[in-house]
């Protein structure tokens, strides 16, 4: 395995890189993002459970934030008396989100870590595989805390240490010394923050595996949701063929000649005291 670093943060590329890399995406997104939608998909089932018709003056207001092509964003904007903001950092993923979603969903281009709302504003904060691409998970966690207002629900999923590791583990054998895949906040780190943050937080974890007819699927899958390798570290020329072949070679098959990809899933419930 690639040696652990100190601070899981190290690697995270400048946020005009994430932005520029999802924003590119926009266009290939929808139809390769299986996980995305079964995890945004567990965030508003428990949404809609827990709904409750008592809201404020202004409806129910919901922030999408990492909001990408939009995808949850319309079916957040369906729930009646809904009210809803899409913040995402990439330009690209909000032009798209604005053509393929009704009018009166509001649309702000904008950092999670420093979000343009005012304190108590909001009563919702769905988030879907957002936060795992930021330097800061606490400060976004603060900020969504900031922004909701009492009784407010926030609902987070993201990704965790684990995730990747067939992948991560053949590009070691095939390329030792040299990073491939984006590294993940361990459990016990996300637990931590979650606690150090947001009163009573609630923690799922699930391990998805997602099968593929080859090494090479999944890259291009990962490539056309914008989430290829961001590390500084990362080679500026195309990895060479034969690093490629022997990467493929050393990724585990299972007996069809096929190969599974794990991702260590995880959501974050909290309700802020009324």
């Amino acid at each position: 395995m690639d040696p652990v670093t100190t601070n899981i943060h190290d690697w995270v590329p400048p946020k005009s890189t994430i932005a520029r890399d999802f924003g590119s995406a926009s266009h290939t997104y929808n139809p390769a993002a299986r996980l995305q939608r079964y995890m945004g998909q567990v965030l508003l089932d428990q949404l809609k459970e827990g709904l409750h018709q008592a809201q404020s003056a202004d409806g129910l207001q919901i922030l999408d934030l990492g909001s990408g092509t939009g995808w949850f964003t319309g079916q957040l904007a369906s729930i009646p008396g809904s009210q809803v903001t899409g913040v995402d950092i990439a330009a690209g993923m909000l032009r798209y989100a604005r053509s393929a979603n009704p009018s009166g969903i509001r649309w702000i281009e904008a950092d999670a870590e420093a979000l343009p709302l005012p304190n108590n504003s909001v009563d919702v904060v769905f988030s879907n595989l957002m936060i795992q691409w930021c330097r800061d998970p606490a400060g976004v966690l603060a900020e969504c805390r900031r922004v909701l207002r009492p009784g407010g629900r926030l609902l987070v999923s993201t990704l965790l240490e684990g995730t990747l590791d067939e992948l991560r583990e053949a590009w070691h054998r095939a390329d030792p010394g040299h990073q491939h895949v984006n590294r993940f906040e361990s459990e016990a780190r996300f637990r931590e923050q979650a606690f150090e943050t947001l009163p009573d937080p609630q923690l799922a974890i699930e391990t998805i595996s997602l099968d593929y007819p080859s090494p090479l699927a999944l890259l291009a899958e990962l490539k056309a949701i914008g989430a290829g390798y961001k590390g500084a570290s990362r080679r500026q020329s195309a990895t060479a063929p034969g690093r490629l072949r022997a990467m493929c070679r050393y990724y585990p098959r299972d007996g069809e000649d096929r190969i599974q990809a794990t991702y260590t899933s995880a959501w974050l419930g909290c309700r802020l005291p009324d």
